[in-house]
């Protein structure tokens, strides 16, 4: 379900320089107001956009999870990443004018809607924001090369470790805990954006938290022995 609310200036919110470009004068971050159309509240378990819709806007997260995925021929759904506040769904439309995958609440959460030719136009007139567009299109590249890497390279163990340090890095650049989190995925979610069985991801969380390198229960997780998770996704480094 979602819900339009009010018109929402980036200029006074506190995500703004995680989603939006820096260095903007007052001048030009009025005019970036401007590319913000409205704010909507998607309910838990709800689309932001799905597979084949077409494509108009960029949407900011302001708070909230969620997740993207894609159908594979056999109807079963394949995660392809997980976002959180401060940033940017839907660029996957920009190839053809239309969605290529689902954008799916993970919680109740509120996005600030940013019509694409809006951005279009403040970007020619303002190099820094299409310097900004660019940087997030290229972060796309490297996310979906850093997931074959992943899938094609990684031990289960690695795997996971991979993906816990990486989620508590993100939560930390947005002011949470650097040990400490709740996930808003299931374990069967996060198996498929990794290419893991439940049973294998379920074993390996077990694991690690038999070696006391994580404290584990239920959707709550806490780092105990950083070094030790960063140790088994790359042992070069320690």
């Amino acid at each position: 379900m979602l819900t339009e609310t009010i018109k929402v200036a980036c200029s006074n919110c506190n995500l703004r320089e995680l989603c939006m470009p820096m260095g903007f004068d007052q001048t030009e971050m009025q005019k970036l107001d401007e590319v913000v159309a409205t704010r909507i509240k998607v309910k838990q378990g709800s689309n932001l956009f799905s597979h084949g819709d077409p494509f108009t806007s960029l949407y900011a997260i302001r708070t909230g999870f969620f997740k993207t995925s894609i159908s594979t021929e056999d109807g079963r759904e394949q995660v392809t990443g997980f976002q959180m506040a401060g940033e940017i769904v839907g660029l996957d439309g920009i190839v053809n004018d239309h969605h290529t995958c689902n954008a799916i609440a993970l919680e109740d959460a509120e996005v600030c809607v940013m019509p694409f030719a809006n951005v279009e136009d403040l970007s020619r007139e303002f190099p820094v924001l299409q310097r900004h567009v660019h940087k997030m299109m290229s972060r796309e590249i490297v996310r979906e090369n850093s997931i074959l890497m992943l899938l094609g390279n990684m031990r289960a163990e690695e795997r996971l470790a991979a993906f816990l340090l990486n989620l508590v890095q993100r939560l930390h650049a947005r002011g949470f805990s650097q040990s400490e989190f709740i996930l808003r995925m299931s374990r069967e979610e996060i198996g498929s954006y990794l290419g893991m069985k439940l049973e294998t991801v379920s074993r390996t969380f077990s694991k690690f938290s038999e070696e006391g390198i994580i404290e584990v229960k239920q959707r709550y997780v806490r780092i105990l022995n950083p070094d030790a998770l960063k140790k088994i996704f790359n042992p070069s480094t320690c």
